[in-house]
């Protein structure tokens, strides 16, 4: 299926330009391995224009279903390559292909693999980066975290209230965290945590049936799960944008004011960017000035009118959501 435009990243920036997209009446994909990247580290955020404190987990989740309501999809994968293809961009995801005119970037820095045995042939299957994209699909089932600090509690404390039992790794002998969220997590009766316990491979069928962890002291245990949620931070993955736009020594994408990289049609927002200022605020900003020059680059393909600012009413009564 070929879309209008495709966003990269579901952070503020890509959740924004989806936002403006979709309103514009673009066919409007949004490819994410998750929802909120970085800002889901952040408890309380209280610089972010209209609200005096929310967590980055409660506003990435306001902005996705705001996309939602004007019909932008969603599709939780993870880009491989980027490419020309007679006037559009093909893009490659670990198992399918996604096709449009327009293409902004907009990933920031994208969750760090596990770097566990099987984690590559189960992506999709059972191994996820975002517990509030994938977390309803285990409702009442068992899953396991693998991770450390507060997005790892964050997610634990999520799926505490959807899978019947949560499994939360930790390398050391105790829980790593801030100490609310560390007390917050310890409430939940559904979730355990596995000290002194790394992930080792993970095993299946089609899908994810299971675990096999190895302790501190060299023993290993099968455990089953259905889903195993790899909260490890994040890192920059700009190495398959290299020789298709221009970057900086730091390996950001460079853009002018409006948005533009030195690649026709491709557009770029937010951490990934050469501005030297990463705030959520900032980065949604930029994300709404790269979907209206997206906006406008396939309305001039088409020989339609530039678009310069968004005054556009949508009758959400009428609206139905993606």
């Amino acid at each position: 299926m070929k879309y209008d435009i495709i966003i990269i990243g579901g952070a503020f920036a890509g959740l924004t330009a989806a936002i403006y997209s979709a309103r514009q009446g673009m066919k409007t994909l949004v490819v994410t391995k998750d929802i909120g990247g970085q800002g889901l580290l952040t408890t309380d955020i209280q610089n972010y224009p209209g609200f005096e404190s929310i967590s980055g987990f409660d506003l990435a989740s306001k902005f996705q279903g705001q996309a939602q309501l004007y019909g932008c999809e969603f599709i939780y994968d993870e880009i491989r390559s980027v490419n020309d293809n007679e006037g559009s961009f093909l893009l490659q995801g670990i198992s399918e292909q996604y096709e449009s005119d327009a293409l902004v970037l907009a990933f920031g820095k994208t969750p760090r693999d596990l770097g566990s045995k099987g984690e590559e042939k189960y992506k999709g299957r059972g191994v996820s980066y975002c517990s509030i994209c994938d977390g309803p699909l285990y409702r009442k089932k068992v899953v396991l975290v693998a991770g450390a600090g507060d997005h790892a509690l964050q997610a634990a404390l999520y799926l505490g209230t959807v899978a019947s039992t949560v499994y939360v790794t930790q390398k050391g002998n105790r829980i790593s965290g801030s100490e609310d969220m560390i007390q917050q997590t310890k409430s939940l009766q559904n979730v355990e945590f596995l000290y002194e316990s790394e992930v080792e491979e993970i095993l299946g069928d089609r899908t994810v049936n299971s675990v096999l962890l190895k302790k501190k002291d060299g023993s290993e245990n099968k455990l089953p799960v259905n889903a195993v949620f790899v909260e490890m931070g994040y890192i920059a993955k700009t190495d398959m944008l290299r020789g298709f736009v221009d970057m900086n020594k730091d390996n950001e994408v460079v853009i002018d004011m409006s948005g533009k990289t030195s690649h026709e049609g491709v557009f770029a927002a937010g951490d990934v960017t050469n501005i030297p200022y990463k705030q959520a605020v900032i980065s949604a900003g930029q994300g709404s000035v790269a979907a209206l020059s997206a906006i406008n680059y396939v309305h001039k393909k088409r020989g339609k009118g530039a678009v310069r600012s968004d005054w556009k009413f949508v009758d959400l009564n009428k609206k139905p959501k993606a």
